[in-house]
């Protein structure tokens, strides 16, 4: 990836409302090449979305958990094709309060979700939820919660990531 469309990426992550003349003086090139290089980046794919962070308390919402779990054993490739498929389609249906579901690995889990709830009795109701996916090693299911109320180091925030990219791009050099 070439410096400039590091450095807009990361000034977009910072503040994606910002006018292209803005951006192209806080990267230090011309507003032409912002709306060439930011038009080709969404085209590529490296831009998927433009949105903003709220914060999380104010619109009601208690606590985030990150929650994790494991596939039951001998579940084929095909079958968890179709168990993605069903949970797609049952996201379009209802409002679902995990915003992350990724596979992986460590601490003993490979499935990991974060999401958000209005209070301890909607968590719980997300946990039975997940334990009713077939897929789901119901004894495997543990969950991290953080208050939101609680007064904490550091919030999510996309100008931090920005920052540790640009870092990033430095080192390689």
């Amino acid at each position: 990836m070439k410096v400039v469309e590091l450095k807009l990426i990361c000034e977009l992550m910072k503040n994606s409302r910002r006018s292209d003349r803005d951006l192209a003086k806080a990267i230090g090139t011309s507003q032409p090449t912002v709306t060439r290089t930011r038009t080709r980046l969404e085209k590529e794919g490296y831009i998927k979305e433009y949105t903003m962070i709220p914060d999380f308390r104010k619109v009601g919402y208690e606590l985030v958990a990150l929650t994790f779990a494991n596939l039951k054993e001998g579940i084929t490739p095909e079958e968890l094709a179709i168990v993605r498929k069903r949970g797609r389609e049952m996201e379009q249906k209802t409002a679902f309060q995990s915003v992350m579901i990724l596979r992986g690995i460590g601490l003993g889990h490979e499935l990991v979700l974060a999401s958000f709830h209005e209070d301890y009795s909607s968590f719980m109701g997300f946990i039975r939820m997940i334990k009713q996916f077939p897929f789901v090693d119901t004894s495997s299911v543990d969950s991290f919660m953080v208050s939101l109320a609680d007064e904490h180091y550091r919030y999510l925030t996309f100008s931090t990531l920005a920052k540790h990219l640009l870092t990033l791009n430095k080192e390689k050099k």
